[in-house]
């Protein structure tokens, strides 16, 4: 990501209008004037440079954060498959419990299946019709 046409005050800026969405705010934060802030903030949103920055930035944390569709088909197959383990709560005796990592139960494993069947179509109710004679559109609407 090139910043080098940011100063430091615009890359301050916003960073921090990218945590709070607000630019008066960010502005301060950064390190302008509170008499100047809310126009410095509006101005920098308008700056192509910024606004550039800020874009890519959020870009990069979407893409960190969720999930893409390889990922969620990747984890639906391994807890079909059950390569994944889930924690769950087991007596140890002298009413304590401990957490023990576990394979998911075949009701999870089955819904993880169905899951992936709906995805690819595997359970679609398809009747083939043939149909030999004349279609005709009847007008009845006046």
């Amino acid at each position: 990501m090139e910043i080098s046409k940011l100063t430091l005050k615009q890359q301050r800026f916003a960073d921090e209008y990218i945590i709070s969405g607000n630019a008066t705010a960010a502005a301060i934060k950064a390190g302008y004037s509170k008499k100047t802030a809310r126009s410095i903030g509006q101005e920098n949103l308008t700056k192509p440079d910024v606004k550039s920055y800020i874009d890519k930035r959020l870009a990069e944390l979407k893409a960190d954060k969720i999930a893409d569709q390889t990922e969620v088909l990747e984890f639906l197959t391994a807890a079909m498959r059950g390569e994944v383990t889930e924690p769950i709560l087991k007596n140890s005796g002298d009413f304590e419990q401990v957490i023990v990592d576990v394979k998911p139960s075949v009701a999870t494993r089955k819904q993880a299946a169905e899951l992936l069947g709906k995805r690819y179509g595997l359970w679609v109710d398809r009747k083939e019709v043939e149909h030999t004679g004349e279609v005709t559109f009847i007008d009845d609407i006046s």
